[in-house]
């Protein structure tokens, strides 16, 4: 763990190293992830099938790819009744919020008369890749599928590995909740190549959303411009901005919820008073030898944690807009009046009772946020991942007569004739009529 200090000679050159830190690629996974996605547009099935029984240890068959609709109801089923309500409640909130997020369209007529508008449209498919690896996120199925759902997404298809053929029944459950049309049993980079070019049983989509390792990363990465994708997310991460009047214990387990993530997690605590600081780095050291996942916590904390001290709260909020943080927790006195002059973050939490861990399940917002410093040009998941923009222009005799003519100079600055022809033939046209 890094402690920085603002007052220090050296800050700027250690600072700067945890900004570059961020996203550094320590594998690359360029050329098998090529490999595999040109198997699967060449062989389609068949490939998926070989890397499933290579990578999974299950022997898929064409015929048994798609997981059936009894297949998923049994499958969830299985799920506890408090487990269930608690997913329900979950859906529910993340529903209602992104309803909220719907726009409307333009139309209205312009003094010159012109007609104009726009329409959204929502896409026609959506591939949604859930992992199935380490661990599964039935959160990643509702934050994901739940706004296309609401968007109007006509049809929803999930891939999700099954490592010896076992169907997670919470992934299970939360495909139901959101009315997922289609299941598949494929993960990996194959998932992601089937999804962007189809295969002989999984039709090919739009946009391809949701989580994964480095090789799921890659493959969105190269099949982004063929289809479109959420995002290529980096590793997790939280900065907390605390004083001395919150609970070191509490931003402790604040700081481990995202180091347990993964190794190359990050979280780092921004305070202004040294004795707290002191206080938090002991609670986090009490706390890792007790946590179950403490090997990865650990070496998350030791990689790429940090403690940064600065002057007052106006340093803070610099050096927060620096880091462009994924998640970021204000707990202070005034939570609001500090996170109003936060520029760079994707998604804040305020007060000493919100957790970021509350809106990974059930706040509302959407938990898939901008990575590596990314919030400083992107945001999170919503309704507008899953829309789209169709612009229209209706023009009568007063309208071409008034913007026509302003048309054909700019064309003809141009050097492109036909554009200007396009537009002075009709304006000879409507000057006939008259």
């Amino acid at each position: 763990m890094k402690r920085l200090d603002t007052k220090s000679e050296d800050f700027p050159v250690s600072f700067r190293k945890i900004l570059s830190d961020r996203g550094a690629d320590t594998q690359s996974v360029t050329e098998p992830v090529r490999t595999i996605l040109a198997d699967v547009r060449a062989k389609g099935d068949q490939a998926l099938c070989d890397y499933t029984n290579r990578f999974d240890n299950f022997p898929l068959t064409p015929e048994t790819i798609r997981v059936t609709p009894e297949e998923v109801s049994r499958s969830a089923a299985q799920v506890a009744p408090d487990v269930l309500a608690a997913l329900k409640l979950a859906a529910r909130r993340i529903r209602v919020f992104h309803q909220t997020q719907m726009p409307h369209d333009i139309n209205y007529t312009d003094d010159e008369g012109v007609h104009l508008g726009m329409r959204w449209l929502a896409l026609d498919a959506v591939g949604l890749y859930v992992p199935g690896g380490k661990a599964s996120y039935p959160s990643s199925v509702l934050m994901n599928a739940m706004p296309a759902r609401v968007a109007g997404v006509k049809r929803l298809a999930m891939c999700v590995p099954t490592p010896g053929g076992e169907l997670n029944p919470l992934v299970m459950a939360a495909a139901q909740l959101c009315d997922v049309d289609e299941v598949y049993r494929v993960g990996g980079a194959q998932a992601v190549g089937a999804m962007a070019y189809g295969t002989e049983t999984i039709a090919p989509v739009d946009r391809i959303v949701g989580p994964g390792n480095a090789f799921v990363a890659e493959a969105k990465r190269q099949v982004f411009g063929h289809v479109g994708i959420d995002s290529i997310a980096g590793p997790s991460e939280v900065v907390v901005v605390a004083d001395w009047q919150s609970d070191p214990h509490i931003v402790a387990t604040d700081l481990m919820a995202q180091a347990e993530h993964d190794e190359q997690a990050q979280a780092i605590l921004v305070t202004n008073d040294p004795v707290f600081a002191d206080k938090v780095e002991e609670a986090v050291e009490q706390l890792l030898k007790t946590l179950k996942r403490a090997p990865i916590a650990r070496k998350s904390w030791d990689d790429h944690g940090a403690i940064i001290l600065v002057r007052d709260l106006d340093e803070a909020v610099a050096v927060v807009n620096k880091l462009a943080p994924e998640h970021l927790e204000v707990m202070l006195c005034d939570p609001r009046n500090f996170s109003r002059k936060i520029r760079h973050a994707g998604a804040v939490f305020l007060g000493r009772l919100c957790p970021e861990a509350l809106g990974d399940y059930v706040g509302g917002p959407n938990h898939v946020l901008p990575t590596c410093r990314t919030a400083r040009f992107a945001s999170g998941l919503s309704i507008f991942d899953f829309l789209k923009r169709t612009t229209s222009i209706e023009v009568g005799e007063k309208g071409l007569r008034a913007i026509g003519p302003a048309g054909v100079v700019l064309a003809q600055q141009e050097g492109l004739e036909a554009h200007a022809l396009s537009l002075s033939e009709r304006l000879k046209l409507v000057a006939g009529l008259n």
